[in-house]
């Protein structure tokens, strides 16, 4: 008899892309870019499992990997990477979701790793029928907050313990979501929306935007510290993905000058100005001064761990300097343009003194004839969206 081809049962498509992202982030990727692209063939319903999946193994991933050896008697990190991301999204979906079936769960998961790595299929089921629901105390605080010890510690320094925990306990939440309406235009029908404190910006209550995309109201918090008026000239160092620099030219500066170091991402700028693509850490080509500048520095995100929370695992303590460096040589080379009684503002989404205070303190050594007006921190957990740092910098 003619051998039976071996026919593997399927995996629900969900969870295969839930399970194939989570093995792309280990190798670099960023959750959201890799899940949008992943996703485009799902139902709605299966892109919605597929992203709890994701983000809720990477929030959680310091609890999920305690489970993991309180259950198998294994380090994840001992774990082939196929077997480990099983694992962490099967405890997952099996302690930390309602309604779902353990069964299927079970059953995805091994049927994964059955195709992926075939000598751990019995591992994992066997993993999988001891998981239950039973509280269990956790051992540290990096573990209970599921953040490195040397992140809190940071921030500890920096803010003091209270407002650490608070942080890092926001980034183990769903963000919510914001649009930006301009004054004048309507809310999309799509939307259910509500006002915030900051002019334009809308928190959706429900619905999904069709012609406006996300912009967290951190970020819609720092182009007001500008001040743009109609008819002033405006220079955008770092422009790209471009939600502050529509938001800046709803202002109709007389000129706009728009910048970013990819020519793949600047070109994708649904907005008017003229581009330029340049490296800013380099001295720019500008000959004019500019009455605004906004320089929105490359940085390490730690604001936006709710929304990114595979930065948590993937930044290094030297990850600071080096944006630092980085930042300092972008915030020299924007001043030496800004015209005399204009404003810059200098912005990053991190929390690290390292990258902020630390960076306007070296370059204002520099140009003693300029002032810093004033600075905001926007603390997650503490402030609605993500974390920012924001400093005015006056011309002489």
């Amino acid at each position: 008899m003619p051998k039976q081809k071996f026919s593997p049962s399927p995996i629900s498509p969900a969870r295969l892309v839930a399970f194939d992202v989570l093995l792309a982030v280990e190798g670099g990727s960023y959750a959201s870019d890799d899940l949008r692209l992943r996703s485009v063939t799902l139902s709605a319903r299966d892109a919605g499992l597929a992203s709890q999946i994701v983000f809720g193994c990477l929030r959680f991933q310091n609890q999920l990997d305690f489970l993991l050896a309180l259950y198998s008697g294994r380090k994840a990190e001992d774990l082939h990477p196929e077997v480990r991301i099983a694992l962490r999204g099967a405890l997952f979906q099996m302690r930390y979701l309602e309604r779902v079936p353990p069964h299927a769960v079970v059953h995805n998961s091994v049927e994964f790793v059955k195709q992926r790595h075939r000598a751990a299929t019995g591992l994992v089921n066997a993993v999988l029928r001891k998981v239950n629901r039973i509280s269990v105390d956790w051992p540290d605080r990096a573990t209970s907050l599921s953040c490195p010890e040397w992140l809190l510690r940071r921030w500890q320094y920096s803010f003091g313990e209270e407002t650490a925990i608070c942080i890092a306990q926001a980034a183990l939440s769903e963000p919510s979501h914001y649009v930006r309406v301009p004054a004048g235009a309507a809310s999309p029908a799509s939307l259910v929306v509500e006002a915030t404190a900051v002019a334009g910006c809308y928190r959706v209550i429900s619905g999904a935007p069709v012609s406006l995309r996300f912009h967290d109201i951190g970020s819609q918090s720092i182009v007001p510290l500008l001040d743009l008026e109609l008819g002033q000239t405006y220079l955008d160092v770092c422009a790209a993905p471009g939600n502050k620099t529509s938001q800046a030219l709803e202002c109709n500066p007389r000129l706009a000058i728009l910048c970013d170091v990819s020519i793949d991402r600047i070109a994708q700028l649904a907005v008017p100005g003229q581009r330029v693509v340049l490296d800013a850490t380099e001295p720019l080509p500008f000959s004019t001064k500019f009455d605004r500048i906004l320089v929105d520095a490359p940085c390490t995100g730690t604001g936006t761990l709710a929304g990114n929370p595979e930065i948590k695992w993937r930044l290094k303590p030297g990850d600071f300097s080096r944006f630092h460096a980085k930042q300092v040589a972008i915030l020299t080379n924007s001043l030496r343009l800004l015209a005399p009684n204009g404003k810059l503002v200098y912005a990053t989404c991190s929390l690290d003194h390292e990258e902020n205070q630390d960076v306007v303190k070296a370059v204002l050594a520099e140009f003693p004839a300029m002032r810093r007006e004033r600075e905001i921190y926007r603390i997650p957990g503490r402030d609605e969206g993500d974390g920012f740092y924001a400093a005015v910098i006056t011309g002489a």
